[in-house]
């Protein structure tokens, strides 16, 4: 994207490839001596760079040189692991691929008597065969906001089940407002996860050997996603995509699906008439959900001082805790990735906890390979935009995905 991107734009399932990596990567195969070359995304909240830096610039065992990198950053670091010693550190979401290929070094030495005070969810979502290869930074997660004097209007509660909130987008859709933004995709990216745990299933099966979604109810509820398409409430077009809350805070939509981090933009808007509901259940057989993901700190293996990037990393992420809470909470709304760091919650932010809690889920999963999101992401595209017969188009990406998750389990 030509803009800066959300702060949590990683919630949306990715699979990606391409870009060559930018700015840093000198071609000096690894840091200079001394020197610690650190990546960021380019977060979209005020202050968040300002604050990196400083942590950067308070690290007393070396110098910390930040990168911050606007546009397609995840795939900047696929490119840049491939072929570079740079960066020594970096924020990702861990993935099967870089452990197979030797790209990531274990950390679980680094966490010692603080492992227990991480969100343990978090710790499994960075592990590949019992070994960790991220730290957390904090927690996101994504809800629908929606209008309650607007759905009151209407005549309409809170969306409890999928094809009431198909109902809602519908009959929101009245005096220039439509009912429904998911992003500019039509949900597609965003809402694949929260579909297929809406109906009891996931992108991995029970032991993580297999596809989670190899089962009728996913072409069901896939269906219900080019319902939304074409039952005429779902916004289409936005100059931002979903993970901005423009369109709900400009007043072009009822409902929006987007992060907790724009919260404050939300409630500056509205005030009081703002509420928030995890994605609904299919049916009785499915489950509500959020989606639960965290940028984590990792050390690349090609760095030229694998130790003291660990180092580093040590303390900004598991020994400095001052920093942690700032960088969770001062910045737009998130929740620590530290159960001693959370603190006291109210409000809104209580009930969205409460979800993460109750029904929170894992985004992307650290075993999830690329190539079976793309399959399964281009397959939910056809069907919710184009009118593809469900069936067939997930029997082609269960297929691929049975073939990568054997080939990377090896």
């Amino acid at each position: 994207m030509a803009v800066e991107t959300s702060r949590r734009a990683f919630l949306a399932v990715a699979g990606l490839l391409g870009l060559a990596a930018c700015g840093s990567d000198t071609g000096r195969g690894g840091s200079a001596k001394g020197t610690i070359q650190q990546w960021y995304h380019a977060y979209g909240e005020d202050g968040v760079q300002d604050a990196v830096r400083r942590y950067a610039a308070q690290y007393p065992g070396a110098e910390v040189e930040v990168q911050w990198n606007p546009g397609d950053y995840d795939s900047k670091i696929v490119t840049a692991l491939q072929n570079s010693g740079v960066p020594d550190v970096f924020e990702a979401q861990v993935k099967v691929d870089w452990v197979r290929q030797n790209r990531v070094v274990p950390l679980d030495d680094l966490l010692g008597d603080a492992r227990g005070d991480f969100v343990q969810t978090l710790l499994e979502s960075q592990t590949v065969d019992g070994r960790l290869y991220g730290i957390p930074q904090s927690i996101d997660t994504q809800v629908l906001f929606y209008r309650p004097s607007l759905l009151a209007k209407a005549g309409l509660t809170p969306p409890a089940t999928v094809d009431e909130l198909l109902e809602a987008a519908e009959r929101l859709n009245a005096d220039g407002v439509r009912g429904l933004f998911a992003g500019n995709d039509g949900g597609v990216a965003v809402l694949t996860g929260p579909l297929l745990w809406s109906a009891g299933l996931d992108f991995l099966d029970a032991d993580g050997t297999g596809p989670g979604f190899d089962d009728p109810r996913a072409a069901t509820v896939f269906g219900k996603l080019r319902d939304l398409h074409t039952g005429g409430g779902l916004l289409l077009g936005s100059p931002t995509d979903w993970s901005d809350p423009g369109a709900f805070v400009e007043g072009r939509v009822a409902m929006q699906w987007t992060g907790l981090w724009n919260l404050p933009k939300i409630t500056e808007a509205h005030g009081d008439d703002v509420g928030v509901v995890a994605f609904p259940a299919l049916d009785g057989s499915g489950t509500a959900s959020v989606p639960v993901g965290a940028y984590s700190a990792m050390v690349n293996a090609r760095s030229a001082d694998v130790e003291a990037a660990k180092a580093f990393v040590k303390w900004l992420w598991v020994d400095k805790t001052d920093h942690q809470a700032e960088f969770a909470t001062k910045f737009g709304t998130h929740l620590p990735a530290r159960a001693s760091l959370a603190g006291a919650t109210e409000g809104t932010v209580k009930q969205v906890a409460r979800f993460v809690v109750d029904s929170g889920r894992i985004a992307s999963p650290a075993r999830w390979p690329d190539r079976a999101n793309t399959a399964l992401s281009d397959a939910v595209s056809r069907i919710a935009r184009e009118g593809a017969e469900p069936a067939g188009e997930l029997r082609a990406a269960v297929g691929t995905a049975r073939s990568e998750i054997a080939r990377l389990g090896k």
